[in-house]
């Protein structure tokens, strides 16, 4: 019987006492669960990393500008400018965070990492510490294998829908197997690895999810680009052997009890938080209306009846 990710404790003594790495449960999960065989995993894992760096490449060189107007090519606009905050490293990796999501945006082809909405964090963090560390896609793709372990024990333990647990659950989920990923593309042992993802939960308790005209781009697609720098963040206080003080599963819990407290109006109903603004009432206003215009009169009718 395949170990069930149901917490990170048990994770890690499932692997300690089968003496084995901490990716192996994630394939016989894949095999007894969807009757998937190694090699299918790994084909399946090449896939998903392609359309990640084709998601980067495509946000980063063609155009990106969403129905609604409130995204438009961010994320070259970040590449391509000529001052760094801090590097060019931390400067690229932001701007493949917000590619990546642009992308989904625009109605492009993503992997949804756990979710659409946040489906630019892993790509723009692996994708920037495969170039900056030369690490080979081998490794990446364990990373992912590692990244979905711990998606599998939030969606268990919390949620990773913004409809249950408001943002925390999408793009601090997301933050959380990046960080995870992270530490163990590095070579960090699995207290250091797990301990990543503790402190990057903790990053992102209580983020409400509150989009724009309910729609998935504003605040979305930047959190996407934050979310990644928390992730490195957490990623290198982990590997500097801080301690998160609460353990990761406490820390899972904590971000459960939270989305279930989390008021309606805070959940992607966009009836709350940015989406209430003046300005977000606004917008909402507009595209609903510009939605009515393109729509042949026969429907407009119906609409209005």
């Amino acid at each position: 019987m395949s170990f069930l990710f149901t917490d990170f404790s048990g994770w890690k003594n499932y692997c300690t006492t089968h003496n084995t790495v901490l990716f192996r449960p994630l394939l016989e999960y894949q095999e007894q669960q969807n009757n998937r065989h190694e090699k299918q995993v790994w084909e399946k894992l090449a896939i998903a990393w392609e359309v990640m760096k084709e998601a980067v490449k495509t946000g980063l060189e063609e155009e990106t500008v969403s129905r609604s107007g409130m995204i438009n090519n961010g994320g070259k606009k970040v590449y391509t400018h000529h001052l760094s905050v801090l590097s060019p490293e931390f400067q690229k990796l932001i701007a493949r965070s917000l590619a990546a999501k642009e992308v989904n945006s625009c109605m492009g082809r993503v992997v949804a990492a756990p979710t659409a909405g946040a489906s630019g964090i892993l790509p723009g963090v692996l994708v920037t510490l495969q170039d900056i560390h030369n690490l080979k896609d081998k490794k990446i793709l364990e990373g992912l294998l590692i990244a979905a372990g711990i998606a599998l024990i939030i969606e268990k333990k919390a949620s990773l829908a913004g409809a249950v647990g408001g943002c925390q659950a999408e793009t601090g989920s997301a933050a959380a197997m990046a960080s995870g990923a992270i530490v163990y593309c590095l070579n960090g042992p699995v207290d250091q690895i797990f301990n990543a993802v503790a402190i990057t939960i903790q990053s992102m308790l209580g983020l409400v999810c509150d989009p724009v005209a309910g729609l998935v781009e504003v605040p979305c697609v930047v959190r996407n680009a934050s979310a990644a720098a928390i992730a490195n963040a957490s990623a290198q206080i982990a590997l500097s052997e801080i301690s998160s003080v609460i353990p990761v599963d406490e820390c899972i819990e904590a971000m459960g009890e939270i989305g279930q407290s989390m008021e309606t109006r805070y959940k992607e109903t966009a009836q709350g938080g940015l989406a209430a603004t003046s300005t977000g009432r606004a917008i909402a206003k507009k595209i609903l209306i510009k939605d009515i215009d393109i729509l042949p009169d026969n429907e407009v009718t119906d609409i209005m009846d």
